[in-house]
């Protein structure tokens, strides 16, 4: 399969993979192929990305949980400074899985991608003392089309590494710390979002 090893439907959630690429190292450095379309392909992984993001966070920051209402985007994420705390929770009516939540840790040194299709929502916390993200999209940005899951939502029970506090009836960051005193950081509007049974009536 080319320059990647493709590992599919991790923890047990269809659709969800972890993707690791060959990594040729010697005393000058390494080189890798960050994407390719033919290795994906290959795989049985299709997808026309048409959009490259990349964000900057500090130790604490935790950004999510994200979802596209009328415009679903399939992302392909890793970390390519420090380490990251990366979550999907499957959102797919008719999935098995539905409210189900997988976490991979994405570093600089391991250098995995997580695959997360459409229908999931997406977030991620930071674990270094800074972190530098990247993700290939397959639709572009629509403004005003976001939306949101509580990231301590307990009936999805995401377990966040190095996280300690109590959950508040909220999505409030208030009174939760990194277990070396790092407050935790989220933005208003990711403070706001409701519990899964609250955004949803289909379940």
């Amino acid at each position: 399969m080319g320059q990647i090893t493709v590992e599919k439907n991790v923890g047990g959630i269809e659709g969800l993979c972890v993707i690791t690429p060959a990594v040729h190292g010697d005393s000058r450095g390494y080189f890798m192929e960050t994407y390719s379309q033919r290795d994906m392909a290959q795989a049985g992984l299709d997808i026309p990305f048409v959009q490259d993001n990349q964000s900057m966070s500090v130790k604490g920051v935790l950004r999510g949980l994200h979802f596209q209402k009328q415009y679903p985007q399939t992302k392909l994420v890793r970390a390519i400074r420090g380490s990251v705390f990366d979550v999907a929770v499957d959102l797919r009516a008719n999935s098995p899985t539905y409210g189900k939540w997988h976490g991979e840790l994405l570093t600089e040194e391991n250098k995995k991608q997580f695959l997360i299709p459409k229908g999931f929502a997406h977030g991620f916390l930071v674990l270094s003392d800074t972190a530098e993200f990247c993700y290939k999209c397959d639709d572009f940005y629509h403004p005003n089309d976001e939306g949101g899951l509580a990231w301590n939502d307990p009936s999805i029970g995401i377990q966040w590494p190095e996280v300690t506090g109590q959950y508040p009836g909220s999505a409030s960051a208030a009174g939760y710390t990194l277990s070396d005193g790092t407050p935790l950081t989220l933005s208003e509007k990711d403070q706001k979002w409701l519990c899964l049974q609250d955004t949803f009536q289909f379940k």
